[in-house]
């Protein structure tokens, strides 16, 4: 499997999305977008329009991580605006049915868990998704500390031989350590956006997971 990078818009300048995308677009596999509701996190953060805008500017795909209420409501509009992943708290699903109906619309599905959520409540949909997004913060703000989440990731690469993709805190000093325990994509928000030189710290991290 191919290791990939994510950058989280999380952390860019939202006054200038354009030009730090567009920085970091050469060295990225993906887009990382955090769209938060205010009620499954404490957090609002964009929605359908900026993922709209977004197709617009970037020929990297759309990640985008649904960190709310009620996706399944929500999967056709963001899969219209130009989604390309959907990935969805397993702590937030309500309609089992939700990663075929995200396959129907010709997106990839990913399921995501929270820190202190086992891994037991996600292996039922491990035939159904894409990709598995393990949180090693709690979801809903940027700049947290890492949480050490590594056993878990270990525990999930044992039975799910697709993506798993990790997001919180991810810097220079612990990507290495995501990778060796068996994490292939890699959200970085400040840890990239917020670096002296996000090009160069981009570059360093893809060394670090290809190495």
């Amino acid at each position: 499997m191919k290791n990939k990078i994510s950058p989280s818009i999380l952390s860019a300048n939202f006054a200038n999305l354009q030009t730090d995308i567009k920085l970091i677009e050469p060295y990225a596999d993906y887009l990382h977008v955090d769209v938060m509701d205010g009620h499954f996190v404490p957090n609002i953060s964009i929605g359908v329009p900026v993922v709209k805008a977004l197709k617009k500017i970037t020929k990297l795909p759309l990640d985008v991580h649904l960190m709310i209420d009620n996706p399944e409501k929500f999967i056709e509009p963001f899969a219209n605006a130009g989604a390309d992943i959907i990935t969805v708290h397993v702590e937030a699903i309500t309609d089992s049915n939700i990663f075929d109906k995200i396959h129907a619309l010709g997106k990839k599905a990913g399921i995501s868990l929270n820190p202190e959520t086992s891994s037991d409540l996600i292996t039922p949909y491990f035939g159904k998704v894409d990709m598995v997004l393990v949180m090693s913060v709690n979801p809903g703000f940027a700049g947290q500390n890492f949480i050490d989440v590594t056993d878990k990731i270990k525990l999930i690469r044992e039975s799910f031989k697709r993506d798993i993709e990790v997001d919180g805190g991810i810097k220079l000093g612990n990507i290495k350590m995501v990778k060796d325990a068996g994490a292939n994509v890699f959200v970085s928000g400040s840890g990239i956006f917020k670096t002296e030189n996000p090009v160069e710290t981009i570059k360093k991290m893809r060394e670090l997971i290809n190495g």
